[in-house]
């Protein structure tokens, strides 16, 4: 064990920047130059600015605006942190109406907000520790995004620091508001089975987040419950298979394909554009069901150019939802459900249709 981390696993008061001093071998004015990025801290030797960075990190320590605070210790100020490297300040991008029920409900309740990327700098610092530890100069703070750093989230839950995840996540004691994607996944399923496909397929991407997994899920539960077999029903792509997979699938005689939608789109486009090569009408040759809300341009199915069938993701009242319990929890209500999932809107769309009856060949 390193000195930081004796320092960190003994202390039972938060780091200051005397303790950083003693641990990086230099004065306590360095520490405090290099740690506010002046001009004379950036001056100092590289190695020296390395070994105060790398102290800092190790003991936990974080510039405390409680100090200048008033009495009630709040600035009225909530943070928003994304795992991606910008924010998704496109309307077509899927991840837009989650920042903008962050917005409405932070205005609503009188609350601003900072936003985070993790740094302007380099975008691979979007998941650093101490990029995520600088969210403690707001009250509370509000993380979204598939992939999530999993030690300075459980260093956010040891301190007690205020935070919620927008979508459901593993870690233990980490507060979310997700969507639950189990029960209309499964849905989607009834609903093919329902229109006479007893054939489908299943198209989702590899990453292992747990909105994927939660959506494979309710797919297979959803098959198990129709009596479908499960066996091959699942199949992950980049996209880039797309033609192979649905040529196989035709020769199989399926009927109705299932995809997952997610941020990238991948396995929709992939799949749009091999049924549009193949000439195939949706949903006369084959139906389509999506697990989340296409947007821009694959928000229309090729051929025919319905709207998808499947259902969407309440991403607007996740970020809403989201802002009410981060509020709850800084102001330590006793009671509050620190994990909700909120249930996804069914769209009929125009995608999904009884199979066509196989050819007779005379």
């Amino acid at each position: 064990m390193t000195d930081a981390s004796r320092e960190r696993a003994a202390g039972r008061r938060r780091p200051r920047q005397s303790d950083i001093a003693r641990v990086a071998g230099v004065s306590q004015a360095a520490v405090s130059l290099i740690l506010r990025g002046t001009p004379s801290g950036m001056a100092l030797a590289r190695e020296t600015r390395q070994r105060v960075l790398d102290a800092a990190e190790e003991l936990g320590y974080v510039p405390d605006p409680v100090a200048t605070r008033l009495a009630s210790a709040r600035n009225a100020m909530l943070g928003l942190y994304t795992f991606s490297t910008t924010f998704p300040t496109d309307v077509a991008h899927s991840y837009y109406p989650v920042l903008a029920g962050v917005e409405e409900e932070a205005a609503a309740q009188g609350q601003d907000l900072i936003l985070f990327t993790g740094s302007a700098r380099a975008a691979a610092r979007a998941q650093d520790p101490a990029a995520v530890r600088r969210v403690r100069v707001a009250d509370g703070c509000l993380f979204f995004g598939r992939h999530v750093p999993e030690e300075p989230i459980r260093r956010l839950v040891e301190d007690g620091f205020p935070f919620v995840y927008i979508g459901r996540r593993d870690e233990p004691g980490v507060p979310y508001v997700g969507a639950d994607y189990v029960p209309a996944s499964a849905q989607v399923v009834a609903r093919l089975v329902a229109a006479g496909h007893r054939k489908i397929r299943y198209l989702r991407e590899h990453d292992q987040a747990p909105a994927s997994a939660d959506r494979e899920e309710g797919v297979l539960k959803g098959a198990r419950e129709a009596g479908l077999d499960t066996r091959g029903l699942v199949a992950p792509t980049d996209g880039a298979d797309a033609d192979a997979l649905l040529g196989g699938w035709l020769a199989e005689g399926v009927t109705a394909v299932v995809v997952e939608q997610t941020d990238t789109g991948a396995a929709l486009a992939g799949l749009g554009a091999a049924v549009g090569r193949a000439g195939l009408d949706c949903p006369g040759d084959l139906s389509l069901a999506v697990l989340g809300a296409a947007t821009g341009t694959r928000g229309r199915a090729p051929g025919g150019g319905a709207a998808f069938s499947g259902f969407d993701v309440p991403m607007r009242e996740m970020g809403r939802d989201a802002v009410r319990l981060l509020l709850e929890l800084i102001a330590g209500s006793p009671g509050a459900a620190t994990r909700r999932l909120l249930p996804c809107e069914p769209v009929e769309g125009g995608t999904i249709a009884a199979p066509r009856p196989p050819k007779k060949h005379t």
